[in-house]
């Protein structure tokens, strides 16, 4: 165990059938602290935010809060404080803006400030402008920024994010930039996957690298992007 983590993985192991996709993933996210998983495509970062999650059969240990949570269900998962921001977002698309919100309401957790609409409208203007708005009919930028403040109606105390700024405006970006930055001030953890490496200098703490599904390093976010950055140039990353 890793003294202090509030989320940790140890010797991860997670497979699609025979295709086995992480090797032995280790890592751990400190109380307020922003770790992002960097890597090029097919390296193994969104199956590890959902074996963390119990979205894939997985091996290995799992804590959260120094609880073993390996092999609980994903609600199970959720209700225990680990939300999980999916990169297809995922939103209710017959159901408002407001309704989505409710959807993922949760109970306040003991000594953390909880997550409101108003709050969360404060966050996101732009969603509070279209509260009435189905899912449906909102860009994909307002899906993305709606899919996260409907995890945070949870009031969860890890985050788990996945590539929230794929395929999204500049504009966009620098909304959710400000927005992961403002929680990570309250003193939220969160776990982000991430390729936009402007994005991952503005809000993680620390980096880590995963290579063909194992961690092949992890340290300050400028060393870890400069190792990725010469492992693409060589053509050895996955």
């Amino acid at each position: 165990m890793t003294p202090g983590a509030l989320l940790e993985a140890e010797d991860l192991t997670a497979a699609y059938g025979r295709a086995q996709v992480l090797f032995g993933v280790s890592l751990a996210v400190a109380p307020g602290e922003v770790l992002a998983l960097v890597g090029r495509n097919g390296a193994g970062k969104s199956t590890t935010l959902k074996a963390l999650m119990g979205l894939v059969p997985a091996g290995g240990a799992v804590r959260l809060g120094g609880r073993d949570i390996a092999r609980l269900a994903t609600f199970e998962r959720a209700r225990l404080g680990l939300g999980y921001v999916p990169e297809d977002r995922r939103v209710f698309t017959d159901l408002t803006v407001l309704e989505n919100l409710e959807a993922g309401r949760r109970p306040p957790r003991p000594g953390q400030a909880p997550f409101t609409e108003a709050r969360l409208f404060a966050m996101f203007p732009n969603l509070a402008e279209m509260r009435h708005r189905r899912g449906g009919a909102m860009s994909g930028g307002e899906q993305q920024m709606l899919t996260l403040a409907r995890t945070l109606m949870g009031n969860p105390s890890v985050l788990l994010l996945d590539e929230p700024s794929e395929g999204l405006a500049p504009r966009i970006v620098a909304e959710m930039a400000k927005a992961v930055a403002a929680l990570k001030a309250e003193g939220l953890s969160i776990l982000v996957s991430e390729q936009n490496v402007a994005f991952t200098r503005a809000v993680a703490d620390r980096a880590v690298l995963i290579e063909r599904g194992t961690v092949r390093a992890s340290g300050p976010v400028g060393e870890i992007e400069a190792r990725l950055a010469a492992a693409a140039l060589g053509g050895d990353a996955q």
